[in-house]
């Protein structure tokens, strides 16, 4: 079998180490050999495919062509016009409700569970950093990182192609449903104050990205003129800091609902927006978010451009 492709230069990943056997010159796993490595070959074969990256680009597309939407759907709440939800769903709703509609959705469904196969698949590049003592913790914030971001984006597919099929759901109804289900069982409070720290440390980890700019790893910069590289980076901040706000709210609205047990609150990303805009000077606040969402959503778009799905580089 042939040896796996080098990994770029502008990032080292780990090397699995182990003590040297007999005639070894040193601890590296060897690459070649061995019921694991060889699924690992085969697996990165279909995840590494220029066709697979090729649908994954139309994934991305939709990602941001989604937030697009959002970030409208914001406005018209801020606004007070009757629309549906701020929030994934209501975007599929409202690419439902054009002509082609059908056609579009399962595009977007196709595109997105590509999108995360082909995510899940960096996991592939960093699975032997988990057996290094060294690199180890750094390895499985990388790979659950990966996976997560790969969930995402599956249920985003899957939820598409639902659509597709006149499937359709209110994601804040069913959380709230959810969420009272959950308080019913015996420590059914303690499981979602966890998802709701859970969501909070996701809001507050992006929001860190969009300050600090650590979402640019995920662009292929070498490809991507420089001139455009500025307003890439603003739009990303922009987005990730708008992002970051939103998600943190709908985890402390899931926090307040295990507490008063009043599961109205548990409603999501649309619960957080109509939180926003209930408050004082809220439709500027909301506007502001939605200007963000809209942001994100053409990063993201740059992004299917130049994709770079390495986290690390």
């Amino acid at each position: 079998m042939a040896d796996p492709p080098p990994p770029r230069p502008s990032w080292p990943r780990p090397e699995a180490r182990r003590e040297p056997a007999n005639g070894e010159e040193d601890g590296v796993l060897p690459l070649q050999g061995g019921r694991v490595h060889r699924l690992v070959e085969h697996a990165r074969e279909v995840t590494d495919h220029p066709l697979l990256e090729a649908v994954a680009r139309v994934g991305l597309v939709a990602y941001g062509v989604l937030h697009l939407l959002i970030g409208w759907l914001a406005v018209q709440l801020a606004r007070g016009i009757d629309r549906t939800d701020a929030d994934q769903t209501g975007a599929l709703q409202a690419v439902a409700g054009t002509p082609g509609g059908t056609v579009l959705l399962v595009l977007i469904g196709l595109g997105m569970l590509s999108l995360a196969l082909w995510q899940a698949g960096e996991v592939l590049l960093w699975w032997h950093g988990l057996l290094d003592p060294q690199h180890r913790w750094r390895a499985a914030f990388v790979c659950v990182k990966c996976l997560a971001k790969a969930a995402v984006y599956g249920v985003l597919g899957t939820t598409g192609l639902l659509f597709a099929l006149g499937l359709e759901y209110e994601a804040d109804e069913r959380l709230r449903d959810l969420t009272d289900e959950t308080l019913d069982v015996r420590g059914g409070a303690l499981l979602v104050y966890a998802v709701a720290a859970g969501v909070v440390a996701v809001g507050l980890y992006t929001l860190v990205r969009g300050l600090t700019g650590g979402f640019m790893k995920d662009i292929d910069l070498p490809a991507a003129p420089d001139r455009w590289e500025p307003a890439i980076e603003a739009l990303g901040r922009v987005g990730y800091v708008a992002k970051g706000i939103a998600f943190g709210l709908v985890g402390v609205l899931l926090w307040r609902a295990a507490t008063t047990a009043d599961v109205s609150t548990a409603t999501g990303l649309d619960g957080a927006m109509t939180a926003i805009a209930s408050v004082t000077a809220g439709p500027w606040l909301l506007g502001a978010v939605a200007t963000g969402f809209a942001a994100f959503g053409v990063y993201a778009l740059a992004r299917a451009r130049f994709p770079d799905r390495d986290p690390s580089s």
